[in-house]
């Protein structure tokens, strides 16, 4: 009963100094829930996105039931993430199971709810970016090439199955604007032929799991490729070379006996 009249006293206040000092105060905006991205298939974050607070002291909170169930929990942990977040531990995460999720602000002039969200954390899977990405320049019979290898993300358990996930690859020559993309399916090493002689590359990797989203690029991993001609040409120059000192003699000895 105290804790009613005490809020309806501080309405009343901050009514009156509204009205003595030409400023309007009302219930906050309406929070807008941004996304929910999970990296692994374990946990999973919300982001929102506040309203205006109405010029006045403004708390966010986050409220979800699970599918099937009318029990209303309030988000576990609204530190791990930062602000405006909402971060579900291993414990708090379910697969295969829809959360319906809201945000509510709340001042002293009211309520606003945001629009209710679901969510099913298989969908909403953005793995961290590969690891360990490396690059070199191999030698075989013909003409030199990349070779790319890289790791999974250390948070992606593709060890036991939990998580598939495919890769793409992508490279730039220095100076130039375009990437070349390429995909590699689930594999962790990539070959790439006839690199530019003499050119320095940008090489990136990216991941994706069987259902969810890209994730960002891996910080980009250099490499520059000797200078060198290919077998097959030296050999042709050679003999070139060879034919016209071949051709050189020949006609400075005909030369001699004409003149001789």
């Amino acid at each position: 009963m105290m804790k009613k009249v005490g809020g309806v006293l501080l309405w009343l206040l901050l009514l009156f100094i509204q009205l003595a000092e030409g400023k309007r105060y009302s219930p906050p905006g309406k929070p807008t829930l941004t996304s929910c991205r999970s990296p692994e298939k374990e946990t999973f974050t919300c982001w929102w996105e506040p309203g205006s607070d109405g010029g006045l002291p403004t708390t966010h909170a986050l409220y979800y039931r699970k599918e099937n169930s009318e029990t209303v929990y309030e988000c576990p942990d609204y530190k791990t993430a930062g602000e405006n977040s909402c971060f579900f531990s291993k414990n708090d995460t379910s697969i295969w199971v829809n959360y319906n999720i809201t945000v509510v602000a709340t001042n002293v002039f009211g309520r606003t709810f945001s629009d209710p969200v679901d969510i099913d954390v298989v969908y909403i899977v953005m793995p961290n970016p590969p690891e360990e990405v490396k690059v070199s320049v191999t030698q075989n019979t013909d003409w030199p090439f990349l070779r790319v290898s890289w790791e999974p993300p250390k948070k992606a358990d593709t060890r036991s199955g939990w998580i598939t996930l495919i890769y793409e690859v992508r490279i730039q020559l220095e100076n130039e604007d375009e990437w070349e993309v390429h995909p590699a399916g689930q594999q962790k090493v990539f070959n790439i032929f006839s690199p530019r002689s003499g050119g320095t590359y940008q090489v990136q990797v990216r991941c994706k799991p069987d259902h969810g989203f890209w994730s960002e690029w891996s910080p980009s991993t250099y490499v520059k490729v000797p200078e060198y001609f290919p077998r097959e040409k030296s050999v042709w120059i050679l003999i070139v070379v060879f034919s016209a000192f071949i051709f050189f003699i020949f006609s400075w000895l005909i030369y001699m006996n004409i003149y001789r």
